[in-house]
C-alpha cells in the first residue's frame, strides 16, 4: 500500500503545526508578548474588575459579562456546525473527488488522502469548539464571582476578590483567543485541499495577518502608551 502523501505534504503539515505552536507561544509566553494586543487587554480585564469593586451597582459590569458570554456561545455553536459539515463530506467522498478532479489541481488526491484531510479539519474545528465552550463556562464562573463581589468598603479582602474575578476573566479570554486562533489556522488548513504549496502559502498569510493584528494593528496603536494601571 502506497503512502497517501508525499514528502512535500508532510513538510507542509509540519510547517503548519510549527507555525501554530510558535505563534501561540509568541503571543502568550515570549518575552515580548506583553506588547501584544491580547496581553495588554488582559491588563484592562484586571483593571475593570478592580474598579468595579468601587461601584455599588454593577449592572453595567453584568451587561458586559453577558456580552462576552454571548460571543463565546456564538463561536462555539458556529464551530460545532462547521465540524458537522466537515464530517458530512466523509459520506460523499466519491462525489466530492469527482468534482475536485475537474479543478486545476496539480495532482488529484486519493480517497484516503482526502478523508485524512477532512478528519484533520474536523479535529481542528473540534479543538476550537472545546476552547470556545470552556471559555463560555469560564465567563459564567466570572459572572458568578462578579455577583459575589463584596461592597466597596471591604478593604484588602475586597481587592483580593476583585483580582480573583479578573484572573478568571483573563483565563476565559485566553481560551477564547485560542479558539479564534484555531479558526484562523483552520482557514490556512483549507489550502492543503489545493496542495502542499497552497498550504504553505496560506499558513504564511494567516501567520502574517495575525502577527500584524497583535503587534502592528490600529487596535494595538489605539492603546499604545496608555497605562492601564493608572487611576
Amino acid at each position: 500500500m502506497s503512502m497517501p502523501f508525499g514528502w512535500l505534504d508532510i513538510l507542509a503539515v509540519c510547517v503548519f503545526l510549527g507555525a501554530w505552536a510558535f505563534y501561540g507561544y509568541a503571543v502568550e509566553h515570549w518575552r515580548g508578548a506583553d506588547r501584544s494586543l491580547n496581553l495588554r487587554m488582559n491588563r484592562y480585564r484586571m483593571l475593570w474588575m478592580e474598579r468595579s469593586l468601587a461601584r455599588e451597582q454593577r449592572v453595567v459590569d453584568s451587561s458586559i459579562m453577558a456580552t462576552l458570554q454571548s460571543g463565546a456561545s456564538f463561536f462555539a455553536s458556529t464551530t460545532l456546525i462547521a465540524m458537522g459539515g466537515a464530517l458530512a463530506f466523509l459520506r460523499s467522498t466519491d462525489d466530492v473527488l469527482r468534482m475536485v478532479s475537474d479543478l486545476p489541481l496539480s495532482t488529484a488526491p486519493s480517497r484516503l488522502a482526502w478523508e485524512i484531510k477532512i478528519i484533520g479539519l474536523a479535529v481542528i474545528l473540534g479543538y476550537a469548539f472545546f476552547k470556545f465552550a470552556w471559555s463560555y463556562r469560564l465567563f459564567n464562573y466570572s459572572a458568578i464571582l462578579l455577583g459575589a463581589m463584596p461592597p466597596p468598603d471591604s478593604g484588602a479582602a475586597g481587592l483580593r476578590h476583585a483580582q480573583r474575578v479578573g484572573a478568571m476573566n483573563i483565563a476565559a479570554g485566553n481560551h477564547f483567543n485560542r479558539g479564534q486562533r484555531s479558526i484562523f489556522f483552520a482557514l490556512a488548513y483549507l489550502g492543503w485541499f489545493m496542495g502542499p504549496l497552497a498550504l504553505l502559502g496560506a499558513t504564511a498569510l494567516v501567520l502574517w495577518s495575525m502577527w500584524v493584528r497583535q503587534f502592528r494593528s490600529e487596535a494595538r496603536t489605539s492603546i499604545l502608551g496608555d497605562d492601564p494601571d493608572a487611576p
